[in-house]
């Protein structure tokens, strides 16, 4: 049983994951940073100080507050928005796939599609 643990492990696959959830928590400290120290100040000042954070509703002994979701879906969108323009721009950065050579083509007679090496169509028997 250690021996096929060991060989799971040490598969290609679980150690690309492994490194990806490593580096998906650093990467995760870093934007949350961004938008906690940088970003929500900023967007509070536009909003003329607004801090969403200290919004509640008390209800009898219990407290509701409201704000702390406000603030977490918002930062929710500020990270899934700079996740978006990372990976577009990573995208765009990546050389594009070369184009396959195609393999089939349209007989100019019956327009059945038919290999690109064939010199006579096999349902019309017309020659190419």
């Amino acid at each position: 049983m250690l021996k096929e643990f060991k060989e799971f492990a040490m598969r290609g696959n679980v150690m690309d994951l492994a490194i990806a959830v490593i580096i998906g928590g650093a990467f995760g400290k870093i934007i949350a940073s961004l938008v906690n120290d940088i970003l929500m100040p900023l967007i509070g000042l536009l909003l003329g100080g607004l801090d969403f954070s200290g919004l509640a509703l008390k209800v009898g002994e219990a407290s509701i507050n409201y704000g702390l979701f406000i603030q977490a879906v918002v930062d929710f969108l500020i990270v899934a928005f700079v996740i978006f323009l990372l990976v577009r721009t990573m995208n765009k950065m990546k050389k594009p796939e070369p184009v396959a050579a195609p393999t089939t083509k349209e007989c100019p007679h019956c327009f059945t599609t038919i290999s690109i090496k064939a010199t006579r169509c096999p349902n019309c028997t017309s020659q190419l």
